[in-house]
């Protein structure tokens, strides 16, 4: 089992901004221009996920009326059964609608990674967002391994990813896909 930090991220380093650069952002897995390629990366990732770890930013999307449903869920859609889910804040929500796939964690990062492991039984655990909590996981030294889907965006403002020592990560190059909607990176963290 191992902890991934796979996200999304602008050329310039952002992993959100406005909503429609959100969108452009993830052409690669949700958009009508998806590749072969990027729906097997899409596929490979989603098969290999026993848990997923999300801040409470990317909760609030993914669990608003406009987010994941029964045809669209985690890995978009790619399998029938999306993994459980577990949801860092410092404040429990006050509603949760897909109340059968989440489990909010207010104890921190670590209480979640420890959760979301033991429910991945040999599968992997999937850090997804945001950027907050990724770039946190990854300063902490709680990630294995770095996943990284560039798009040919530029945001100009968001939340970044990398900031100051977060930047100074040593990784080692795993595999590579490019498309012309993102360039998938995947790298080993090293210690």
């Amino acid at each position: 089992m191992a902890v991934i930090l796979d996200i999304t991220i602008s050329l310039d380093g952002f992993v959100s901004g406005s909503d429609d650069a959100v969108q452009a952002l993830h052409e690669w897995a949700v958009g009508d221009g998806r590749t072969s390629q990027d729906v097997r990366v899409l596929a490979d990732l989603t098969a290999a996920t026993g848990a997923v770890v999300m801040g409470r930013h990317t909760f609030d999307v993914v669990d608003g009326p406009d987010g994941w449903n029964d045809d669209m869920h985690y890995g978009a859609d790619q399998g029938d059964v999306p993994p459980p889910c577990f949801v860092v804040t410092h404040r429990a929500p006050e509603h949760v609608r897909l109340t059968d796939r989440m489990t909010i964690v207010t104890t921190g990062l670590r209480d979640a990674l420890d959760q979301a492991a033991a429910a991945a039984g040999d599968k992997d655990v999937f850090v997804m967002g945001g950027g907050e909590l990724g770039g946190s996981a990854l300063h902490d030294g709680l990630v294995d391994r770095l996943h990284l889907h560039v798009a040919p965006v530029l945001l100009g403002s968001g939340t970044p990813l990398f900031e100051g020592s977060r930047a100074s990560l040593r990784i080692d190059e795993a595999a590579t896909v490019v498309t012309r909607n993102a360039a998938h990176l995947h790298y080993d963290v090293l210690r």
